[in-house]
């Protein structure tokens, strides 16, 4: 097994313009409210989906576990290790880029990065590990995705339904992931953005009878989609949490 242990300000600062800083000009980084009243199933609640390019990075009711998953560009799923409550622990986070210059998402992970080490004490490194998973490929009789024909990106993943539109294979791959808790590569070929919609059954719980059958992930994929998955053994970065603390430290 290989292990690579890094310093947290180092890594990933590829595609940000030469010279720009790898910090906030400023940031607020605090623990989510517990008496808070705000629904956040709203269409016009606070933690809509971001939009980049942009001069901020904005995150309300946000786990720890996502912001790291944001930051290293890593799948949730291959975040591991670390405290109990980075998986219940919410977090409220706004950030202001340096002037009025418009980052991408790529952009702003070494400063979010910055930003968790400096507020959190954040201390992780990269594990490379061969686990068992599968690969989405097209199943016989062909892809049955829709091309996207304008819609902007917008997406919900649930317990029984994943729906995207504008959005690559590897979104639906991730979706799939973290059902199954298993990771899950995109080897289709399709290399589009689509309008997809996947309803399934839960693995192992039992069919509602109000409900219809839309069969396991496993079957609904080829059915709906006309996808399907291959067990395979996959080389995957994991992210390990070495030390990281609840409360942050003054804005």
């Amino acid at each position: 097994m290989r292990r690579i242990i890094f310093a947290i300000a180092l890594i990933g600062i590829s595609g940000v313009a030469p010279g720009r800083a790898q910090t906030f000009e400023a940031a607020m980084l605090r623990l989510e409210d517990p008496h808070s009243t705000v629904d956040y199933n709203r269409p016009d609640a606070p933690n809509q989906h971001q939009k980049y390019p942009g001069n901020r990075m904005i995150e309300f009711h946000i786990m720890l576990k996502s912001l790291i998953s944001q930051a290293w560009a890593i799948p949730y799923q291959n975040i591991v290790d670390g405290p109990s409550w980075i998986d219940s622990q919410h977090y409220d986070l706004s950030a202001k880029v340096e002037g009025d210059a418009r980052l991408t998402q790529a952009q702003m992970r070494p400063m979010l990065r910055n930003l968790l080490q400096q507020r959190l004490h954040l201390a992780v490194h990269i594990e490379h590990r061969i686990v068992p998973g599968y690969a989405l490929v097209v199943a016989k009789g062909g892809s049955k995705l829709k091309p996207n024909e304008g819609a902007p990106f917008a997406g919900m993943s649930g317990p029984v339904v994943f729906k995207f539109q504008n959005a690559p294979v590897a979104q639906l791959a991730g979706s799939i992931g973290h059902e199954l808790k298993k990771p899950v590569v995109d080897k289709t070929g399709l290399t589009g953005m689509y309008d997809f919609e996947l309803r399934f059954s839960p693995e192992n719980v039992p069919t509602d009878p109000s409900h219809p059958d839309y069969g396991t992930t496993f079957i609904a994929l080829q059915n709906q989609l006309g996808l399907r998955l291959i067990s395979q053994k996959l080389p995957m970065d994991y992210l390990i949490i070495d030390h990281v603390e609840r409360t942050p430290n003054e804005n």
